[in-house]
């Protein structure tokens, strides 16, 4: 009987700590904790169980973010169910390319706002509202715009096209104070070369949340993308700090 009550004193304690960690989520602690983790999984599959499955897969690993993608069938109702059952998440919309569609993901609970392009208005709308946004930009114009309109991170789009590293490399030397985020084209070769390039985090797609993997429901196969991915992150950092 004491060890049933142990548990169910853990078990209130974590649901405490789980829903005091998302009432402080505010846009300054979701900006430090998507720079600390420094991946955003891309989720944009076919379906929303799909899109559901791989969240918590993604979210089992260490990687408490995902982008879901508004490509992705229901994506705002999968936005709204994490936010609900999972508000220690941090669950955000991405390809967001109207303020209407931005609307819909904040109402749904989504705590950032990403989008392929830069659309001033989007971003305007999230600073408006206190909520972390970054804008895709393929120029130093829509870099330096998208940071004198308030976006916490840019997101270089594609990148691999654009030069890759060697691009972000190029692209912090004048904006040194733009968060840069690395997206298109990130895999397991070159994630670490993006990092030591100056990217605050990266954008993973489909090397990530593999959809053969979510198909056929391999937890396994995505915790341990997830993991290499991580330790890549973290071992690129270490190199730079020492």
């Amino acid at each position: 009987m004491k060890g049933g009550v142990n548990h169910e004193r853990k078990t209130g304690n974590h649901r405490a700590d789980v829903f005091e960690n998302a009432r402080l989520m505010n846009r300054d602690t979701v900006r430090a904790r998507i720079e600390e983790i420094g991946i955003i999984p891309a989720i944009r599959l076919s379906s929303a169980e799909d899109a559901l499955f791989a969240v918590d897969a993604v979210s089992e690993s260490g990687i408490p973010i995902a982008e879901v993608t508004m490509t992705t069938p229901g994506a705002v109702e999968v936005i709204s169910r994490i936010a609900r059952e999972r508000p220690e998440l941090i669950i955000g919309g991405g390809t967001v390319v109207s303020v209407q569609m931005a609307q819909r993901c904040l109402e749904a609970g989504a705590k950032f706002l990403t989008s392929p392009g830069l659309d001033i208005r989007v971003v305007e709308f999230a600073v408006k509202h206190n909520v972390v946004v970054f804008p895709g930009a393929m120029t130093p114009s829509e870099i330096m715009a998208a940071g004198q309109s308030g976006a916490d991170f840019v997101k270089v789009f594609p990148c691999s096209l654009l030069g890759g590293p060697i691009c972000i490399r190029a692209l912090k030397s004048p904006f040194p104070q733009i968060r840069l985020i690395a997206s298109g084209g990130v895999t397991q070769s070159n994630t670490a070369e993006f990092i030591l390039a100056g990217a605050a985090a990266v954008g993973i797609g489909r090397d990530l949340v593999n959809p053969e993997a979510v198909q056929r429901r391999e937890r396994d196969w995505i915790r341990e993308l997830s993991r290499r991915f991580l330790q890549l992150v973290k071992d690129a950092r270490l190199q730079m700090a020492g």
